[in-house]
Parts: structure tokens; C-alpha cells; sequence
């Protein structure tokens, strides 16, 4: 077996990168159980790796060395040392007679004991599909399930593009909540696992990404914490948003991204806005996740929530009449996720009740989801919202700094405030720290300017305003 595996190493040598060999074929030990070739792997991240890209390559080579004859190979994580170390201390207790078995007893093929970090969540790989690690896909987020229209054409083009090669790498896709950015990177990790079935996708949300971290450096692991996320084809991260002001994690992903890119491994992020609207990121963080293709998603017109709805209720085998799908399409502007939030909550009733799905029906029963007039909100309401949405506090908000990151929030502010409450400017201006007339009204002008010029803008807009009414 030994001499075997020699002969396969020297054949595997010439027929792969010599990178690729010593990184991942070369750490590999040999041990011989009861005629089965054992390849013993360091660790997960090693295993994982040869059974994605090298195993069924490891096994044609042996059977061609050996003749033609079918040689079965296991492979696992641990050390030649250690099963023999193992096997030694399970002789010796046969030996003696301890363990309840006798002297007699029959010393069965021991399997590793060495255990893995433990704080990633890894699955194994399955014939004819991607290799998904840590947050499993949804199922229904596949690019079949999604609607497009001009509010996310390009992003969708983009996602389909990504499946298939690296041009746009990475692909960054931003927009207000429940848009489709979850959806549309999700079915780019679906899309691979049908156009290459061996690749390595990770998907998680970037709060995961900061956990697994802290735990890698609690338990002294950083280094295969490391391996691990630098060694996939594939990395899904959504709502990155959520790094800023982590600087440790922010340096590790900087450099994890940077591998990644330079190894042409498709990267596909997602976020409420644009790589440079987010503060407390690193400049160069933020330079390098805009330098592949930057794409929103915005808020569907009436046709396209009508198409979204009557495609979510055709799922469920269920015909969505035309004046129902208007009512809640023209009712629930502000994201696709309340609209199926209303249709579930609809075809629930109708089942429940056992009634047809009318619009008499319909409007009954959505009473309490659909506002069919402007809600009345306060400009304390505006100042909080606003203040979250751009992640600052209120209190920078009113106070007197002119940095550009509190400025513009609070230029935002001022303007909704105007729009959708019926305060004096006199009264705005005194609810935004004693600020003259003239102040509020430049902030109203230079918002409004703004929003004809400036798309981020002018999306950022309508999302807080869409969500101050409803």
C-alpha cells in the first residue's frame, strides 16, 4: 500500500499545479486497514478540499497502478500517529483484559479520534449538486423564482453572469430591505451547484462571518479559520453593512477578500448601499469591494409587485384573480417581502375560512395590513428613522458638526420633515437644535436637487419615506 501511494503521489505531481499539490495532496498521511487505503487528512479544511477536487483523481490513479484492480480508499481527518497510538492502547487493554471484553476480544479498524475546531458548520458533499457550507440555501431562491423588471434588471444580469464565470468579481449588490439581494445571491450559489457540481460555496450573513471569527481566536484556531474561508470557490456574503466598526474582522476579511480575488474566485456581497455610503468602513475595504461591478436593486413598480404576487401564489398552486393583485400591489409599495407577507396572510384566510379569494374578501381580510392613506409621523419619528438608516445617533444629528456623513442624514431629515409632517419651517428648525429658516431651507433645496441627479440618493429617499408612511 505504501509503495502504492508513493507511486500515485509521483503520478499526481505531474498532473496537477505544484501549488495546489503541496497545499493539499502533499499533507496527506497513508494507513493501511484490512486491504482499505486510508488517507488521513491534518484537517477539515484539507479533507474538504480533496474530496471536492482530488479524490475521485486519487482513486482513477491508483486503480490504473494497480492494475486495473479497484483499491478503496476512506478518507478522514487525522494522523498515522494517532491511530496507532490508539491501536496500541486497545491492544494492550485486550491484553490485560480491561475494558469488558476479555482477553479474547476481537480488535476491530480504529478511526480517528482528532477532533476539528468545532465552530464551523460544515455539511458534506453531495453527487450532482455545489458543495453548500454554513447558512443552507433556501430552496425557493433560485433564479426561476425571480421576478425581474426594470427595478433589477442589471443586478439580475449580473447574478446570471456571476454563476457562470468571474468578469464582475466581486459583485456587489445593494438596495432597501426585502428587494431580492438575499434572493438573487442565494441563486447564484443554486446556479453552481448545477453548472459545476464540485465547487465549494459558502454562504453566510456577515454577523456570522464576525462569530466564527472571535471563536477561531478564542479557541486558538485563527490560522484555520483562515484556510477555511480563503480556500472556497465561492463566497456568498450578505449584509456586509454590519462589519462596520469591527475593525479586527474588517482586516481579516480585507485580506481573505484579497485572496480570494487574486485566486479568481467568484465573491458576490450584498448590502443597503453603495461600498462607499457605509460608515465605519475602512477606506480600503471600501475600495476594493467597489472595484468589480456595483448593482441596486429597487423598489418594483405597481406591474412588477403584480407579476411578484401572482408568481408567489401560482407556487402555491393557487390563481390570484387580477383586481386582487392590484389591491395589495397598489396598497404595499415599500418591498417584496410584505407583499408575501400579505399574500400568505390572504390565501390563509381563504383556507381557513373556506371562502373564495375575492376582492370583498381580500380587503377584509388585509384590513389590518393595508394603509390606504399617509400615515401621520412626527419629525422625532423622521429624526430616528433617518438616524438609523444612516447609522449615526440623533444626537449627531443635531448637533452642530458639518463632517459630509452628518450633514447629508440630517439634510434628509429636514426635507421628509417638511414633506410629510405640516410644521412651520420655523418649528423644523427649532426641532433640529434651534437651526434659522434659512438653514431648512437650503437642506430642502439641496436635498431636492440632489434626488434628480444622485440615483443612490434619490433610492435612499424614497425608502425612508416609503417607510415613515406605512
Amino acid at each position: 500500500m505504501s509503495a502504492l501511494w508513493t507511486a500515485c503521489l509521483q503520478h499526481l505531481e505531474k498532473t496537477v499545479s505544484a501549488q495546489e499539490f503541496n497545499t493539499w495532496v502533499r499533507p496527506l498521511q497513508v494507513h493501511e486497514e484490512l486491504g482499505t487505503l486510508l488517507l488521513l487528512a491534518p484537517n477539515r479544511f484539507v479533507l474538504d478540499r480533496v474530496k471536492a477536487h482530488f479524490l475521485e483523481h486519487i482513486e482513477n490513479s491508483l486503480n490504473k497502478l494497480n492494475n486495473g484492480d479497484k483499491t478503496q480508499v476512506l478518507l478522514q481527518v487525522g494522523s498515522r500517529k494517532k491511530i496507532l497510538d490508539k491501536t496500541l492502547s486497545n491492544t494492550k487493554k485486550v491484553a490485560s483484559g480491561r475494558g469488558g471484553k476479555g482477553k479474547n476480544a476481537k480488535v476491530l479498524p480504529l478511526r480517528s479520534s482528532a477532533k476539528t475546531s468545532g465552530f464551523f458548520n460544515h455539511s458534506p458533499s453531495n453527487h450532482g449538486r455545489a458543495h453548500i457550507v454554513n447558512s443552507p440555501l433556501n430552496a425557493k431562491f433560485t433564479f426561476n423564482n425571480f421576478i425581474t423588471g426594470q427595478c433589477n434588471q442589471l443586478a439580475h444580469a449580473a447574478a446570471l453572469q456571476a454563476a457562470e464565470n468571474c468578469d464582475f468579481n466581486p459583485l456587489f449588490i445593494y438596495g432597501g430591505v426585502g428587494l431580492g439581494k438575499t434572493h438573487l445571491m442565494q441563486a447564484v450559489g443554486h446556479a453552481l451547484g448545477q453548472l459545476q457540481p464540485n465547487s465549494r460555496v459558502v454562504y453566510l450573513h456577515s454577523e456570522r462571518f464576525v462569530s466564527e471569527m472571535v471563536k477561531a481566536i478564542q479557541n486558538k484556531v485563527i490560522d484555520d479559520f483562515k484556510d477555511y474561508y480563503r480556500s472556497v470557490d465561492v463566497l456568498l456574503l450578505d449584509d456586509i453593512q454590519f462589519l462596520a466598526g469591527k475593525v479586527r474582522s474588517q482586516e481579516e476579511f480585507f485580506h481573505t477578500f484579497n485572496t480570494l480575488i487574486e485566486g479568481h474566485q467568484q465573491v458576490v456581497i450584498t448590502s443597503d448601499r453603495v461600498p462607499g455610503a457605509i460608515n465605519g468602513l475602512e477606506e480600503r475595504l471600501k475600495s476594493r469591494l467597489g472595484s468589480g461591478l456595483t448593482v441596486s436593486v429597487d423598489p418594483p413598480p405597481l406591474n412588477t409587485r403584480m407579476d411578484i404576487l401572482r408568481n408567489k401564489a401560482a407556487q402555491s398552486a393557487v390563481r390570484l384573480p387580477d383586481d386582487v393583485a392590484w389591491f395589495i400591489a397598489d396598497n404595499i409599495e415599500s418591498n417584496v417581502r410584505e407583499l408575501e407577507g400579505a399574500l400568505h396572510r390572504l390565501l390563509a384566510s381563504a383556507r381557513f375560512l373556506h371562502q373564495d379569494i375575492t376582492l370583498d374578501f381580500s380587503q377584509q381580510a388585509l384590513k389590518d395590513l393595508i394603509v390606504t392613506q399617509l400615515r401621520v409621523c412626527t419629525i422625532n419619528d423622521i429624526q430616528q428613522v433617518v438616524a438609523e438608516y444612516y447609522k449615526i445617533s440623533v444626537e449627531e444629528m443635531m448637533s452642530k458638526r458639518r463632517h459630509r456623513y452628518i450633514v447629508r442624514p440630517r439634510q434628509m431629515a429636514i426635507s421628509l420633515a417638511k414633506e410629510l409632517t405640516q410644521q412651520s419651517l420655523a418649528s423644523i428648525g427649532n426641532a433640529f437644535g434651534g437651526r434659522d429658516r434659512t438653514t431648512i431651507m437650503h437642506s430642502c433645496k439641496t436635498i431636492n436637487s440632489l434626488k434628480t441627479k444622485d440615483q443612490e440618493l434619490r433610492q435612499d429617499y424614497q425608502n425612508l419615506s416609503k417607510v415613515l408612511q406605512h
